[in-house]
Formats: structure tokens, C-alpha cells, sequence
């Protein structure tokens, strides 16, 4: 008898899936074909991006190769190409890349180049800061003490990502303005800061020896 009821069962199984296939087999066909397809669309368009991005790679190393043969006119046009049309990604290191490769010939130009970083609102703070302090360390030759306070102080503070640099380079900026305690103080936040790199201490231990002696006392 339980063969039976099993036999019976099954048979009525098969007929609902007969009459649930009738119903709806070319629907279900069709979204097993577009399932398939999906997946093929995105294992071709992760195989597009993949290309295009070791394409782009390449050429970036292109221009950092031309940076270090000293080819500058070569890897700025390079990387005045990829700014404007590389991956998002890459194109922002293209930006940070071109204003360092300017900066090479000119100074001037290059820190006006890390100030368009840092005053672009798409940026993550991190790298518009990051621009703010490139371009501040190329003017510390060029402008007065002030504007390089102004400019790097708020990044100097004990919370800042970029402190070390910047106060480095604002006791740098003083020194060259015979401002002796103003480059003292920021060389001894480098020193009392936990933080501070071990290479910036000991460049440091430099600076306060140069502080100690104060302004070098020419005759006339």
C-alpha cells in the first residue's frame, strides 16, 4: 500500500509541475535567459575595466618615467591627458602629479597648481590638505614668513594628518625670516610630539642646533 500512495503522490507531482511549466515555463525561460546574459554583461564590462585601467597604469608610469629622465615637457603632456580623462582614481593622482611635475620648472606655478587641489570641493579633505601643505613648502622661498603661517598653521595642530611636515617647514620658513623663537617653537612641538618620525628628529635636533645659534652676525 505505500508503494502505492508513493507512486500516487509522485504522479500528482508530476502533473503540477507539468501545469506549472505550461503556465509559466516561457517565463521562466526567459528570466533564466536574461540571468545568463546579466552575467555575461558583467564579467564582459569587468573585463572592459580592467583593460582601460591597466591601460591608464601605463601610461602613468610613462610619465613618471619621462619625470625621472628629465623628459618634463613629455610627462606634463601625459599628465595634462589623463587629469582630464582617466578614471576618477587616476585622475586625481594625474592632478597631484602634473602640479609636482610644474613645480619642477616653476615653483610659482606649481604651488598656484596645489592650490586649485585644495580648493577643489570633490577632493576628501585629506588631499585638499595634502595640497594645501605642497603648496605652502614651495613657498616658503617665495613669499614672506606671515603668509606661510597663515597658510600652514592650521595644519600644524595636534590633531592635524600633516603636522610633521607642516611644522617643519614653518620653523624652516621662520628661520629664513630671523624669526628665532617662532622657528623654536615649532621645532620643539616636532620634538615633544610622540608621534613625530624618527628621521624628522633627528633633521630637527639640526634645526635647534642652527636655532641656538641664532642670526649669523656679519661685518660690514
Amino acid at each position: 500500500m505505500a508503494d502505492i500512495f508513493r507512486e500516487i503522490d509522485e504522479e500528482v507531482r508530476r502533473d503540477k509541475a507539468a501545469e506549472l511549466w505550461k503556465k509559466y515555463g516561457t517565463f521562466i525561460t526567459a528570466l533564466v535567459v536574461l540571468a545568463v546574459l546579466g552575467v555575461a554583461g558583467w564579467q564582459f564590462w569587468l573585463h572592459r575595466e580592467l583593460q582601460a585601467s591597466q591601460a591608464v597604469g601605463a601610461k602613468l608610469e610613462e610619465a613618471l618615467k619621462a619625470s625621472r629622465d628629465n623628459r618634463g615637457a613629455e610627462a606634463e603632456s601625459i599628465l595634462v591627458e589623463l587629469s582630464a580623462n582617466a578614471p576618477a582614481g587616476y585622475r586625481q593622482i594625474a592632478r597631484f602629479r602634473l602640479a609636482a611635475e610644474t613645480a619642477k620648472r616653476d615653483a610659482t606655478a606649481g604651488a598656484t597648481a596645489f592650490d586649485g587641489l585644495a580648493n577643489d570641493a570633490t577632493l576628501d579633505q585629506l588631499y585638499r590638505d595634502l595640497a594645501r601643505l605642497r603648496a605652502g613648502m614651495l613657498r616658503v622661498d617665495l613669499v614672506p614668513y606671515t603668509e606661510i603661517r597663515t597658510a600652514l598653521e592650521p595644519l600644524a595642530t595636534p590633531q592635524g594628518v600633516w603636522r610633521h611636515s607642516a611644522r617643519e617647514f614653518l620653523g624652516i620658513a621662520a628661520m629664513k625670516a630671523n624669526l628665532f623663537d617662532d622657528a623654536g617653537r615649532w621645532f620643539d612641538a616636532i620634538v615633544t610630539d610622540p608621534a613625530s618620525p624618527q628621521v624628522l628628529r633627528q633633521r630637527t635636533d639640526l634645526y635647534l642646533a642652527l636655532v641656538r645659534g641664532g642670526p649669523v652676525q656679519t661685518k660690514n
